[in-house]
């Protein structure tokens, strides 16, 4: 555990010279951070194998227009909002942010079921949000987890890590689906039995590898003082609001993975089952830069590397907008995804905990993955409506160029991260 060797609090700065770190503080990785690496490679296998096949589920067999998928991966991105503050604040306030992760992880697993029954919009609709409900309750204590675990100067690296294994889970659940998909044409409903049961082991996994951590407990009991207790007004901090600012604002440019891969799809016209590829493609990428980004964010800045992401994001779509897409350009888009995720996902927490006191740790990790979601579950919705009265090829058009507007708006809000240190 590294959590005596770090004060995060920008309030009240730690008068004691923390000890220099050694090579094994800077380079090893938390056995915990693996095993919640672990946990969440099985659950994104769980969840992955479902999404990969959702947008041909929703608009082929169930036959429902562009705009209700939007609605419904609006949900998807965005309704865990609703709950993200609630789970860090339970994390933070009770300090057992393991078993708070353990109950979201649960929840999910109950939604694999709906699954197996929702035939209509209103039913499909209501697993999906039990679903994401589930995943807001888990994620910030568990990221918590990880940076309570983790040196502070190789915090992004650590996320890298864990965003690599849950990565490598992406990556073999669409695959999963391509496989059964390939074999059963029809193959939905085995899809969805294969996901519950994944989900089931990623749960059974968490409650078995992952030690009871209590992050502010232990960091007390390392300085001899009372544990401290949770105050609101400890979140109040310029950086914080400033990072929230720029996840906002960068979430509402920010549509959903299947809408791009609908575009693609229209444009190279190749066989619907080979659709869930290009989650595989998006997340091979992510597997292959997650590591290498996190150690750049944690040399050269971590607010740099973030924006540069939202600039592969920009690219990607632009490689989608333009008039004919060949296989080149499909597999340029979906590498640029990849790297739009390993640069901002894990890196965006690392950058959340920089600017909260331990106290408060997960309930800020939550708070910037709050304005990402609930602003990406209005992108999405956004452009289902785009894409419906403008059409296909303008309403990509029109988020690319919201999205360039965007960066260099973000880029000045954090003028003063981006010209710092990143520890």
């Amino acid at each position: 555990m590294y959590i005596s060797l770090s004060n995060r609090n920008p309030v009240e700065p730690n008068t004691a010279r923390p000890p220099r770190p050694t090579q094994s503080t800077t380079t090893r990785v938390s056995s915990v951070v693996i095993a919640l690496g672990v946990v969440s490679m099985f659950t994104d296998i769980s969840t992955e194998s479902v999404s990969a096949i959702l947008p041909l589920y929703i608009t082929g067999v169930l036959g429902l227009s562009t705009v209700a998928y939007g609605v419904i991966d609006g949900l998807y991105q965005g309704i865990s909002a609703v709950v993200r503050i609630a789970g860090g604040y339970a994390s933070d306030r009770g300090d057992q942010p393991k078993w708070v992760a353990f109950f979201g992880y649960g929840v999910s697993a109950v939604a694999r079921v709906g699954l197996l029954f929702a035939t209509g919009f209103a039913a499909l609709s209501a697993v999906i949000a039990l679903d994401r409900l589930g995943k807001g309750v888990r994620t910030a204590p568990r990221d918590a987890l990880i940076t309570a675990s983790s040196a502070p100067e190789s915090l992004a690296r650590s996320f890298g890590v864990h965003r690599m294994l849950d990565t490598v889970g992406a990556a073999i659940g669409p695959l999963l689906a391509f496989a059964i998909l390939f074999f059963i044409p029809d193959g939905y409903s085995t899809i969805f039995v294969v996901s519950l049961a994944f989900a089931l082991l990623g749960v059974l996994l968490l409650g078995v590898l992952v030690p009871n951590t209590r992050p502010r407990s232990e960091r007390a009991a390392a300085r001899a003082q009372p544990r401290a207790r949770f105050r609101w007004r400890d979140l109040n901090d310029r950086r914080l609001r400033r990072l929230l600012l720029t996840a906002g604002l960068l979430g509402l440019v920010t549509v959903g993975d299947g809408f791009i891969y609908l575009v693609l799809q229209s444009k190279s016209g190749f066989a619907t089952e080979y659709f869930p590829l290009l989650y595989v493609g998006t997340n091979v990428a992510f597997l292959a830069l997650a590591i290498p980004l996190g150690r750049l964010a944690d040399r050269f800045g971590r607010a740099r590397i973030f924006l540069l992401g939202h600039g592969a994001l920009l690219a990607a779509y632009v490689c989608a907008a333009l008039p004919e897409t060949g296989w080149q350009l499909t597999v340029a888009c979906l590498i640029l995804l990849g790297a739009f995720y390993a640069a901002t996902d894990g890196i965006l927490a690392a950058l959340a905990s920089q600017s909260t006191p331990l106290e408060t740790l997960a309930s800020g990790i939550a708070a910037a993955q709050t304005a990402v979601a609930a602003t990406r579950l209005l992108a999405s919705v956004g452009f289902g409506v785009l894409w419906y009265a403008l059409g296909r090829d303008t309403a990509m058009v029109v988020v690319a160029v919201a999205l360039a507007v965007v960066i260099p708006l973000t880029a000045v809000i954090l003028r003063d991260s981006l010209r710092g240190t990143p520890s």
